[in-house]
């Protein structure tokens, strides 16, 4: 495993480092950049992606066929932590959740007659996606096999009844994936959909107040009654829902882990800059040895995050499905990111509390990073089913 990265990437690395500095973190600031949700403002946000198009730094993770840079996992790993160090960084290069990680599914499992029609408009950034799978109790949320939504076929359609909550960004989403029982086989049972929003049959019951910062299209409770999918409009092959999840949510673990190292990162350095420059006891914060050990503690656990992050990037960029080591990123990062961020407030004091900095913002978000797409005590499920199986081959190096 080489972490060393080349001059092409290093120099794009420059390029959107520079972007972010210099076009994003500014709008954190300005009042009217921002919705009433504290997101930013479609208006600001169409902005700053017309400027990200005309700098050549749109959609790195598509193919350059599809006017994306066409970069592997590691180099999108390099990208995307530069891009969330600034809070609304990733959805202005198109490379937030849900839309990043449907995009890389899609691309994946779609046949080239209907990615014109499923995958363009979202890689353009025309249109939004959502992914809707978690359920309300007693439905499926970590155990896809409790999944009750069901999907009948009846002739060439399949006629979904069922609900669905907490899927992020279907207020505005006008492609969503579906997975919905279509049997009752227990490995086979699943099946995944595409559908339109303007599609009779469904409904939004609400948007779900959250703790943190909204998502644009907010998350939302869904209900199926009577939504009919065509036939073709079914992903992979009935009884594949399964597997769909996985190809979906695999990479879409570890690109969360990519942005969330970024914004530890910024954390970091806020906390350092104000450090810095108060004085405490007749002598500069940052020379007492507690707030040096804070710091260090800190930036080890995101030192430690970007490298399990960086090892499955490599590992999946090598053929690998990297499943353990994607969960190992997704807990350690995501714990790594909390750290960071609540160190930081403590360190800035006051202040840290205050909306003058990010950092409040950033400590909201960061609490959903234990428990979205797999809560760390499911990860660590999955870990030990591999050393169960595995034992002294669990540390094998590839």
């Amino acid at each position: 495993m080489d972490f060393s990265i080349d001059n092409d990437l290093k120099n794009l690395r420059a390029r959107v480092r520079e972007f972010v500095e210099q076009e994003i973190i500014p709008l954190e600031t300005r009042p009217e950049c921002l919705d009433e949700t504290r997101n930013i403002a479609p208006p600001a946000l169409a902005a700053v992606r017309e400027k990200v198009k005309q700098a050549g730094l749109w959609a790195p993770q598509m193919p350059r066929d599809r006017g994306g840079l066409g970069l592997d996992m590691v180099g999108m790993a390099v990208l995307y932590e530069e891009m969330n160090r600034a809070l609304f960084g990733p959805i202005c290069f198109n490379c937030a959740a849900p839309d990043d990680g449907t995009m890389l599914a899609l691309n994946k499992v779609l046949p080239e007659s209907q990615k014109e029609r499923w995958l363009q408009p979202i890689v353009d950034g025309r249109v939004q996606s959502a992914f809707a799978m978690t359920e309300p109790m007693p439905g499926s949320g970590s155990d896809p096999r409790m999944m009750l939504t069901r999907a009948e076929r009846r002739g060439d359609k399949w006629v979904v009844h069922g609900r669905k909550w907490l899927i992020t960004g279907a207020g505005e989403a006008k492609h969503i994936i579906l997975i919905a029982r279509t049997s009752d086989d227990p490995r086979r049972g699943l099946s995944a959909f595409l559908f339109h929003a303007d599609s009779p049959g469904w409904r939004i019951v609400r948007r779900i107040g959250v703790m943190g910062p909204e998502d644009h299209g907010g998350h939302c409770e869904l209900e199926f009654d009577g939504l009919e999918i065509p036939n073709e409009d079914l992903l992979l092959r009935e009884g594949d829902g399964l597997k769909f999840t996985q190809i979906r949510l695999g990479p879409a673990r570890l690109t969360h882990c990519m942005r969330w190292t970024g914004m530890a990162k910024r954390a970091l350095e806020i906390a350092a800059d104000f450090v810095s420059e108060r004085r405490s006891y007749a002598m500069g914060l940052h020379e007492h040895e507690g707030v040096q050990w804070l710091l260090g503690d800190a930036a080890m656990h995101i030192e430690m995050g970007r490298l399990l992050t960086m090892r499955a990037c490599w590992l999946i960029d090598h053929g690998e499905r990297a499943r353990k080591e994607v969960s190992m990123a997704k807990v350690v990062v995501s714990e790594a990111l909390h750290h960071a961020v609540d160190t930081a407030i403590q360190l800035c004091g006051g202040k840290g509390y205050t909306t003058d900095l990010p950092l409040e913002w950033m400590y909201r978000y960061a609490r959903v990073a234990r428990l979205g797409d797999g809560a760390s005590e499911v990860h660590k499920m999955v870990l030990a089913r591999h050393v169960l199986e595995e034992r002294k081959e669990f540390w094998t190096w590839h």
